[in-house]
């Protein structure tokens, strides 16, 4: 690895590492497909839920709401992220470093406070069932996008576009910390605690405690059921409650794993002098968007319907005639 200039002729120019051609490929092809998976993947559960019409309720909204977010975040972040990564140089220009830091910080912040309403809502589906459709209706799941969208706009685009994230710090960002064609997004240690708390302490407290209740409310339900039916339906009831247990380590795990690394870092670095090594925090970044690349699998692939309009997509029917209301599943 030999550093050089990203440009030779201007003085503030960024150190570029030239890594070898075998190490460029690498990390291309595993990048790449990492941002395939998560496109593709995305793409297919928004059109599943836009194309056949029984998909239309207001849980699946928040799916695909989901889906589109961390659809984009692989269009608009990972991929540039992918190029900057194995070129070291940001070669986009100022103005699309600011809409590509400000999406980064947007769509994280919307696929997380999605997965926090996706909670919600299976938290009144199993918790008060009867009075799901009444607080959980279209309108409701509506207000909960839009709010979800507006809040990560609002902390993304308003935190880089006001330059908040170096607020009282300017002078010495750009005298001593920015140099030409590098896009990274520095911020101070009060900038870091605000931004952090707000996109990924508060949710993610809420969605523990929520599956938390839903866990524990599973549970007494199930041990009702089998004091009622008694060795009847002992051996349904475990594996119920095996695979509910599955399905909320799988949801809790997967979010804690791939974001709680990068956001403990993103507090700690600025009061250790921003010594975190650049590799380390880029990987911490790429883990977190790891979450955008298997939400499809989680929320999505594991549905019976999905996996049936999936058929329909690669089987070509659906481009020969309107199979928009076929039954993807029975109630």
């Amino acid at each position: 690895m030999e550093p050089v200039l990203c440009y030779e002729s201007r003085n503030r120019s960024c150190l570029s590492t030239i890594y070898s051609l075998p190490i460029q490929i690498t990390v291309y092809m595993i990048l790449g497909v990492t941002v395939i998976l998560t496109v593709f993947g995305n793409l297919l559960v928004t059109v599943s839920i836009a194309y056949f019409k029984q998909l239309h309720t207001p849980t699946n909204y928040l799916i695909s709401s989901l889906a589109v977010c961390d659809l984009l975040l692989g269009l608009l972040v990972m991929f540039p992220s992918m190029v900057q990564c194995v070129e070291s140089c940001w070669y986009f220009g100022d103005v699309f470093c600011k809409v590509y830091m400000s999406s980064d910080v947007m769509l994280c912040t919307t696929s997380i406070l999605n997965l926090t309403f996706i909670s919600i809502d299976r938290h009144y589906a199993v918790c008060q069932p009867l009075l799901y459709r009444k607080k959980m209706s279209v309108n409701v799941v509506l207000i909960m996008i839009l709010l979800s969208w507006t809040i990560s706009c609002f902390i993304g685009f308003g935190m880089i576009f006001l330059k908040l994230n170096i607020w009282d710090i300017e002078e010495f960002y750009s005298n001593h910390t920015v140099c030409e064609e590098e896009c990274i997004l520095f911020q101070t240690g009060l900038s870091s605690i605000i931004s952090s708390v707000l996109s990924f302490y508060i949710p993610g407290i809420i969605l523990l405690s929520v599956y938390l209740k839903i866990f524990l409310v599973a549970r007494r339900q199930l041990h009702s059921i089998q004091i009622a039916s008694r060795v009847c339906c002992e051996g349904i009831s475990n594996m119920n409650q095996k695979k509910a247990t599955k399905t909320l380590a799988i949801i809790m795990g997967a979010f804690l794993s791939f974001w709680t690394p990068f956001f403990v870092c993103n507090i700690i670095d600025p009061f250790i002098g921003y010594s975190t090594p650049p590799a380390l925090f880029k990987t911490l970044v790429w883990l977190g968007y790891l979450n955008s690349t298997v939400n499809p699998f989680i929320y999505a692939f594991f549905y019976s319907w999905f996996r049936k309009a999936l058929q329909l997509f690669t089987s070509g029917i659906m481009f020969k005639a309107d199979v928009s209301e076929t039954t993807l599943f029975t109630l």
